[in-house]
This record gives C-alpha cells, sequence and structure tokens, in this order.
C-alpha cells in the first residue's frame, strides 16, 4: 500500500493448545499462536445464534461459546463484513464489558483480492510548479497519453494462514522502462497479514532473487491502518485522516498479466523513442 502507515513491531506470542478445528498455518501453529503482540482480539468461529443485536464465538481454546452483545457496534457500524455461521471472526472486547463486542470482524469474508487504481506521473513532477504541470499536460499529444499514461490495478492478496501477496507487483524495471517518461508509485512486495486490536496489520519488505530464482525478503516492516468500512465487495482503509478505496477481484492471474503489458508496451515504445532521437 502506498499510505504511510504507522509502524508496529511484529512480536509473535506463544500460547498453548488449540481446538482441532481452528485455524492452523503450515507449521500446525494455530491462530492463536500467531497472533501480534499485545493483540486482544478473540478469535474463533461463528455460531448458529448470531444476530443483529448479539454474535456467538466458538474459542479457538476448545470452550464453550461466548455470546457478546454487538448492539453498540451494529449501531456504529463496526460489524465488517455480513456474519456467516461456520466463519472465522475476530472479535475485539469492551475493555469495561467483557460480554460487550466494540468490533466484529469476519475474516474470512476479509481474505482476497483487493485492488485499487494508481496513475503514473510524468518523472519530477513533484518538482515542477502546478503552472508547469498544468501546461506540460495541456501540450501533451493525445498519442503520448494513450501511450504513456495508463492505469494500473495495485493491491493485496490475503489468503489463509496469515499469509499475503502483492498484486500488480513489477518484479524488476527494465533497462528500457528507465527511458520512459513517467513513473507509477511504488508498491510494496507483501508478505503476510493480521489483525491488531481490530486494526489491519500488512507486513511488507524488500524482496531479491537468487541466480537460481530463490527468492528472500528483507527488511520487513508493518503497515497499520483502520478497518473504517467492510462489507460484500468494498473496503475502505485509512490512516493518519488518509483513506482509500479497495474493491474485491476474483482472479490475480489478469491483473499482474495487464500490468506486464503495460510496462511492455512502454519499454517498446520508449526504445523507439530512443531510436528516433539517435
Amino acid at each position: 500500500m502506498a499510505m504511510a502507515f504507522a509502524v508496529l513491531a511484529i512480536t509473535i506470542t506463544a500460547c498453548k493448545g488449540g481446538p482441532a478445528g481452528a485455524p492452523t498455518t503450515r507449521n500446525g501453529a494455530s491462530t492463536d499462536e500467531l497472533k501480534l503482540k499485545d493483540d486482544k482480539t478473540v478469535y474463533g468461529l461463528a455460531c448458529d445464534g448470531c444476530t443483529d443485536s448479539v454474535v456467538l464465538l466458538l474459542p479457538n481454546d476448545g470452550s464453550d461459546p461466548i455470546k457478546y452483545n454487538i448492539i453498540d457496534a451494529t449501531r456504529r457500524g463496526k460489524i465488517m463484513g455480513q456474519l456467516k455461521v461456520g466463519d472465522w471472526i475476530g472479535v475485539v472486547v469492551n475493555e469495561q464489558d467483557p460480554k460487550v463486542a466494540d468490533m466484529v470482524i469476519d475474516l474470512d469474508q476479509l481474505k482476497g483480492i483487493w485492488c485499487y487504481i494508481v496513475m503514473p506521473k510524468l518523472k519530477d513532477y513533484d518538482s515542477m510548479s502546478e503552472r508547469l504541470q498544468r501546461r506540460i499536460m495541456r501540450n501533451m499529444p493525445d498519442s503520448i497519453k494513450e501511450t504513456y499514461l495508463i492505469p494500473r490495478e495495485y493491491g493485496f492478496w490475503m489468503k489463509r494462514q496469515w499469509s499475503c501477496q502483492s498484486v500488480g507487483y513489477m518484479r524488476e524495471q527494465t533497462s528500457l522502462e528507465d527511458e520512459s517518461p513517467v513513473v507509477y508509485p511504488p508498491l510494496g512486495f507483501f508478505t503476510a497479514w493480521h489483525i491488531w486490536n481490530g486494526k489491519l496489520v500488512i507486513t511488507s519488505g524488500t524482496p531479491k532473487f537468487t541466480k537460481d530464482n530463490k527468492l528472500t525478503v528483507t527488511n520487513l516492516t508493518n503497515d497499520t491502518c483502520t478497518i473504517e468500512y467492510f462489507k460484500g465487495d468494498s473496503l475502505v482503509l485509512s490512516s493518519d485522516g488518509i483513506s482509500r478505496s479497495y474493491y474485491r477481484k476474483n482472479n490475480i492471474d489478469d491483473i499482474n498479466k495487464r500490468a506486464k503489458a503495460i510496462a511492455a508496451t512502454q519499454a517498446k515504445k520508449a526504445l523507439k523513442d530512443a531510436t528516433s532521437a539517435q
């Protein structure tokens, strides 16, 4: 994500046990074992009996279902997703009343591919005066705009077991793309996602590919944002007063193929322009 979110230390805490039906990772750890430090969210499955006023949660520790009052949370728009029986959910419990939920998130529904549209900018665009920016855009031929000012889809894919993948990520910049007059916003290389007390935390880093094409990711950081709205195919995240709306996609292949096709088109155009200038 391009938003500048607050950075959290991603310390993993270990818990004992967990029911056989609890969400687990590839190494067998349960959801609660992979909670972020100081995360007080209660995880479990939504049980039959959930209504607009109460949610019934089967905890990951295998204990009896817990009933939470969600009247205020519903009124304040803090029920994220449309709760369905059997879905994996997270409940943020009220500090004063353990029977009241301040927020409920349907995590099974939150998983998926979320995208937003980005547009390229002219190189050094931000260093230009507004007057110069307007003049350049006004005088730019339509053919150039059609070639270079092409929108791309960026985003992330939140998967099972807290894993995450970038959407629209371009593995490397070619020398021909360096000749392009425009540049796209940077996109993080996402690796994981978590919930922290009702906030969404996405981990990203710097990818490095070895000669035998093995991947390592360094400089891991955690982007933390508030879930302002989530229902169906719409998601709104914000931080420091900056909000971004996302829409759901069903297939990642067409997004990444389109991003690569755009880059290839721009590279060919840059090569042609460079050759003509010689």
